[in-house]
């Protein structure tokens, strides 16, 4: 009787072993990094493919010419008051070249990982750095005009997708067009296959900004991958000056 009542305790514990083993090795198990589990490739160079709004992204719009942009009265009332020669200042040279606004600014890119987990993204126009966390640190740095970026990929979808805020205010487009340090950015980057083998990168740009806009500003930028970085001629913000 008491053999056989240890050899049933036997059984259950084995039994409670074998069932916590699955959670066990889960458990060990590292989370895979933003890296390896990337759906899409978004490394290389890029350069800009301008197919739309080219008088407002190819030459500078003059004062006043914010069509398109769902900006409020106050907003309309700081495009209007637009200084040319006062972002001539050091502090303002970098107004067109912000997260909000630097997707649509003609230039190269060039992307690569800085770590398993931060995509690094470089642009030639302004020579801005922008870093794309996947795990964001809890305190935030000092407003930049690249902010503060949290990454995740959308595995569903296929494609990244990034918030940023902690910005300085700007531009949204070179002639003065506001951007409140209040403003929000999400992104949205695809993939797409072109004609010969090619690849099309597909930036969507959501700014919402309850200071200046009545609604989402939401505009998509388009570039081609290119085979090298021989093009790679990256100018400062002052350069425009």
């Amino acid at each position: 009787m008491t053999r056989g009542h240890v050899s049933v305790a036997a059984v259950i514990a084995v039994i409670a072993v074998i069932a916590a083993a699955p959670h066990l090795s889960r458990a060990q198990t590292p989370p895979a990094t933003a890296r390896a589990a990337a759906p899409i490739d978004l490394t290389g160079y890029w350069v800009a493919f301008v197919t739309e709004d080219w008088r407002f992204r190819m030459i500078v719009p003059p004062r006043g010419d914010y069509r398109g942009v769902p900006l409020n009265a106050r907003g309309r009332q700081v495009a209007d008051a637009w200084d040319p020669m006062g972002d001539a200042t050091p502090t303002n040279q970098c107004k067109p070249y912000g997260a909000p606004a630097i997707m649509r600014v003609p230039g190269r890119l060039r992307i690569g990982w800085v770590d398993d987990n931060t995509l690094r993204v470089e642009t030639d126009a302004g020579t801005q750095t922008r870093l794309f966390r996947f795990n964001p640190a809890a305190t935030p740095a000092a407003r930049s005009w690249q902010g503060e970026s949290s990454a995740r990929w959308d595995q569903a979808n296929r494609n990244l997708t990034v918030t940023t805020k902690n910005l300085l205010p700007g531009y949204l487009r070179r002639n003065g067009v506001p951007y409140s340090e209040d403003a929000k950015v999400t992104e949205y980057f695809d993939i797409a296959p072109t004609p010969g083998n090619g690849e099309l990168l597909v930036a969507t740009t959501v700014v919402d900004d309850p200071t200046y806009l009545t609604r989402r500003f939401i505009v998509s930028s388009h570039f081609k991958k290119e085979r090298d970085g021989s093009k790679w001629n990256p100018i400062p913000c002052s350069a425009r000056w």
